[in-house]
């Protein structure tokens, strides 16, 4: 029998891409960790804090794309590690200088003022099938190459609070390996076409159908129904 332990998961978009970052806790008051905070999270990042009582112990990067680390800094505020795989760390130098540049003009101006960049003070560097026990949290890095060299998701062997009665005996944050329906794109600086059919049948495919997956953009979904229905899954042996 499989006694599932629920965590408080947090997630919700950012203020552009539809970036979801999450904050996760084992409880109310405890330590946590904030999971891809993308642009203008940060006052929302710090009112879930004070309103469940949380202390960031990490920050937790799937890939060192802008849209997933704008507020990484802030967030970070010079007291709580940010951490990353070692192939997506010279990213976290300047991301501003790998979106183009008409992109990076329309979102300054729908913000109305001109993006920054600071590197974080404090980054840990991260391994495939390394184990990381954060918060309270077992977590575990399955790197998985394809959208950017260093993607990595992020399993975690318990499940949001108010999901228990579904069928899901695990989490794994898929940044942009996995969506519902869909996968990361790969024709970005860094992308690999064939490194993420790799990834999706070495990595992806061995995952439980009772995994539930909290992805990088868009809804939440499982294994279970990716496999029989995301198209970019179909055909990989596993």
């Amino acid at each position: 029998m499989v006694r599932l332990r629920p965590v408080l998961t947090i997630g919700f978009p950012a203020a552009a891409f539809a970036t979801n970052c999450y904050v996760i806790a084992a409880a109310a008051g405890e330590e946590c960790v904030v999971v891809d905070p993308g642009i203008g999270v940060e006052d929302r990042v710090r009112d879930v804090l004070r309103e469940h009582r949380l202390r960031p112990a990490a920050v937790l990067l799937t890939h060192g794309h802008l849209d997933h680390v704008y507020a990484v800094t802030p967030v970070c505020d010079g007291r709580t590690a940010a951490y990353i795989h070692t192939d997506d760390r010279y990213r976290l130098v300047d991301p501003l200088a790998t979106i183009e540049p008409g992109m990076l003009a329309m979102m300054e101006q729908q913000f109305g003022q001109r993006a920054v960049w600071r590197e974080p003070e404090d980054v840990v560097e991260l391994a495939g099938n390394q184990s990381l026990d954060l918060a309270g949290l077992p977590l575990r890095v399955l790197h998985a190459p394809g959208h950017t060299e260093g993607s990595v998701m992020f399993a975690l062997p318990d499940v949001p609070e108010g999901v228990t009665g579904a069928q899901v005996t695990s989490t794994v944050l898929s940044g942009d390996v996995l969506f519902a329906g869909s996968i990361g794109r790969t024709d970005l600086p860094g992308g690999d076409a064939r490194a993420m059919q790799a990834s999706l049948r070495d990595v992806v495919l061995p995952l439980p159908d009772a995994t539930l997956v909290l992805p990088g953009h868009g809804p939440a979904t499982t294994m279970d129904r990716e496999r029989g229905t995301n198209p970019y899954l179909q055909g990989l042996g596993a």
